[in-house]
Formats: structure tokens, sequence, C-alpha cells
């Protein structure tokens, strides 16, 4: 089988991407006619012999209408061929499921997991048994200590229940800025986002180009309904947080969620106390657009 490579020129690091590998994982493979197809939707001459790279967003728009014909290992696969391609785990459902790919596939994705010190120990033990169940490491990014003090002598520890600011700052140290050291260096970004979760969340693509963080998003399960999630865990004996049977389908930090009642949104039990329907911590809201003092390092305790 030929290999094609084609350059992505993405500001930071320049990669190549090899779309087409000789490891069959790839059940659905890019013929090179598809491949051509790259050029064309972006409106380049493909013919031409210095023809330019793909932009990123131009890249990505048209990654987002391949995915779309791959199952799951596919898309996984064709993300892991961009480049250095980093999934980071919350440990809910549907992120186990994307882990048991990786691992059952043997795919070349980094796993990490934001470990921000206020987890439900249910979440923390079900990184080791994730683990020890697929021959993965789960690389843990955690807040820097100096950060969690300086939030806490400025809002107090649990500040967050008093203001949006003060939990978006508190998302800020303990989520946002580990993320940003997980995603360094990273060309791909995998999540487990789907567009069921929430209507925040209702037209999640396939694949977009982050801008703020200058890279390739990948959501494999974009189009994945709970009841498909849920039928597959069984179907694979997927190991999950046992708070899920609890009725807490969406899983963060232990004082910021609650079990949700009978015919509320899957997202309903986190932050709670909030007003706003749009309820993000900031990792997944589009150029992080989050409120302005909270994109900004919590000022340092006199």
């Amino acid at each position: 089988m030929e290999r094609y490579l084609l350059s992505i020129s993405m500001g930071r690091n320049g990669f190549f991407c090899p779309y087409v590998r000789e490891t069959g994982i790839i059940k659905k493979s890019l013929t090179k006619e598809d491949m051509m197809t790259l050029h064309d939707d972006a409106g380049q001459d493909r013919s031409a012999p210095d023809s330019p790279p793909l932009d990123p967003p131009a890249l990505a728009e048209t990654l987002d209408a391949k995915l779309e014909s791959l199952d799951l290992a596919g898309r996984l696969s064709l993300a892991a061929e961009l480049g250095h391609a980093v999934f980071t785990t919350s440990l809910g459902i549907e992120d186990q499921v994307i882990a048991a790919a990786i691992g059952t596939h043997r795919l070349p994705v980094e796993v990490s997991t934001l470990e921000t010190g206020r987890l439900f120990k249910e979440t923390v033990d079900l990184i080791g048994e994730t683990e020890e169940r697929y021959g993965i490491t789960i690389r843990r990014f955690v807040p820097e200590q100096d950060d969690v003090d300086a939030y806490a002598a400025q809002y107090g520890l649990n500040g967050f229940y008093d203001s949006v600011e003060a939990r978006h700052a508190c998302c800020h140290v303990r989520k946002l800025k580990p993320l940003a050291k997980a995603l360094a260096g990273a060309d791909v970004w995998i999540t487990g986002l789907r567009r069921g979760q929430s209507g925040n969340r209702a037209s999640t693509p396939f694949a977009e180009y982050d801008a703020e963080r200058n890279l390739i998003k990948i959501n494999p399960l974009a189009d994945w309904d709970i009841e498909t999630i849920r039928a597959h865990v069984a179907a694979e004996a997927i190991p999950v947080n046992p708070l899920h049977a609890r009725g807490y389908p969406s899983i963060g930090c232990e004082p910021c969620t609650r079990a949700i009642k009978p015919g509320e949104p899957e997202r309903a039990g986190r932050w709670w106390w909030e007003n706003d329907e749009k309820r993000e911590c900031g990792l997944h809201v589009p150029d992080n657009h989050v409120p302005e003092s909270a994109a900004q390092p919590v000022a340092q305790a006199s």
C-alpha cells in the first residue's frame, strides 16, 4: 500500500499527516482520490508542483466530512495519523469508550486526565482500573499548589458557589492551566464530546480547528447518543464510573456535581446552582471565551 503524506503548517510546529499507513487498523482507509479531495475541498490547486499545504481550518472542515463515514476505530486511527495526538479523559462513560478503543487497538495516542484535587474517589479509582484493563498509561496533570492557595486566599476554598466569576476562576486554576500542560506540543486533541450531552453541544462536529490552542480537535463520538454508548459499554464490558448508576450521567469535581432528577438534561447536575443553561468550565468553549476576569490568573495573596 502506498503512503501519502500531506504537509500541514500549524504555525507552531508544522507536521506531516500519513493518512494511510500499513497497519490495517483503519477499516475504511482513505483512497488516493480521497486524499486529492483534501486540496479540492479547500479550493487549492493540487496539480501545482508547489501547491501550498492545507490551512488548519480547511483541513478540519475536510476531516469533519471524512470522519463521518468511519467507525470509532477508524476515526481514532485517522486522528492518530495527524501527528502527536492527545486524548483527555474525565473518566466519564464516553471517555471510557474511547480509552477502551485506544487500548484495544494499541493506537499511538497519549491519554491524559486532569486530576483537579476535588474529584470523586470513584473517579480517581477508575484511573488505575482503566490502566490495568487496557494496558495504557493515563498521565495525570494537577493544578499548581501556589495557584490553589492564591485562589483560596482571594475567593475561599469553596468560593465557586458565590459567583460565576469565582467558579470560572476555580476551573481556570484546576482545569484550564493543567490542560495547557497536557496539550503542550500536541497536534491533535481527542475529546469525548457528544451532541446529545447538552443544547450547547448540539452542533459538535467530528473535527474542528481550535485557534486558541492551534491544533485540530477531534470528537469521535459526536454522533453517538447515550443509548448507543451504554449498549457499547455493555457489549464490550467496559469499566465505568459507578456513579453513573447512581444518577450521575456527567461527572466532574465532587463539590460541583450532583445527581440529576428524572427528565433533566445529562449535564444538569454540573454547577447546578448557576442559572445559565450553557454552563461550561471553559475547556470546550470556542476560543476559551469565559469571563475576562476568570481568564486571568488569580491574583497572588499578599
